[in-house]
């Protein structure tokens, strides 16, 4: 059976590359299960002085970290805490990710970690509203995922969304805590919530992958189910 085609979308201040290799053991534990394409963000971000890290940039990404939208317009910078009207730089980021699907896809599924999981769930209710026809993602993996604090994405939060989606969230998060996670929860009507008594990270022990497994298995299945019927017809 072929692995699952999964796109994957880094948090704020990474880049596919660091994501890459910060997702390593998620990699191996699903290896016989999904295969993970790797997006780098459209939009350079400067460190400022005191600006907290979403995530240690780590190897491959120190010299190149990328974002996907701005909440502060002046500062070009990102808080997933900060109110806002207007952001920046968020249908570059769309754009980014139809040419992605158009190049690289098709996909099975999208798998987004914080500003990525957020960005996620946009790009999940454009596919619904049949604004994006490139987009055909049967799932979406969320992890340390929050509701957009900026007024001008309130739309993408109703009506809740069809697509199943995996929820994972950290209980000791310092970043994104788990209540900002659970406040996107009922944006979801077909959902699995998969907790880790950890931080800001995507949690890929053995301990877990019994519910990652049996997530994707559901999209195996439907996948074996058509390309029998196809090969029927």
């Amino acid at each position: 059976m072929a692995p699952l085609r999964v796109l994957c979308i880094h948090g704020y201040r990474q880049n596919g590359s660091s994501f890459r290799i910060k997702t390593g053991a998620l990699r191996k534990l699903l290896k016989k299960h999904a295969e993970l394409v790797y997006l780098s963000a459209p939009h350079c971000v400067q460190q400022a002085s005191g600006e907290a890290l979403e995530e240690e940039s780590g190897p491959g990404g120190a010299e190149d970290l990328r974002g996907w939208w701005f909440s502060d317009v002046q500062a070009r910078s990102f808080s997933a805490q900060q109110q806002c009207e207007d952001s920046l730089g968020l249908d570059e980021s769309v754009e980014a990710v139809r040419e992605a699907v158009k190049t690289q896809g098709p996909f099975d599924g999208i798998l987004g970690f914080s500003q990525g999981a957020a960005f996620v769930a946009m790009l999940c209710s454009l596919q619904e509203q049949k604004l994006e026809p490139e987009f055909k993602f049967r799932f979406s993996i969320l992890v340390a995922g929050f509701r957009s604090a900026c007024e001008e994405h309130k739309k993408f939060y109703s009506p809740p969304l069809q697509i199943p989606s995996l929820h994972v969230f950290g209980l000791e998060d310092q970043v994104i805590p788990d209540n900002m996670s659970r406040e996107l929860l009922p944006s979801f009507q077909d959902l699995t919530v998969l907790t880790h008594p950890g931080g800001h990270f995507v949690p890929a022990t053995s301990a877990h992958r019994q519910a990652y497994q049996d997530f994707l298995k559901r999209f195996q299945s439907e996948t074996k189910v058509s390309e029998t019927r196809s090969g029927a017809e």
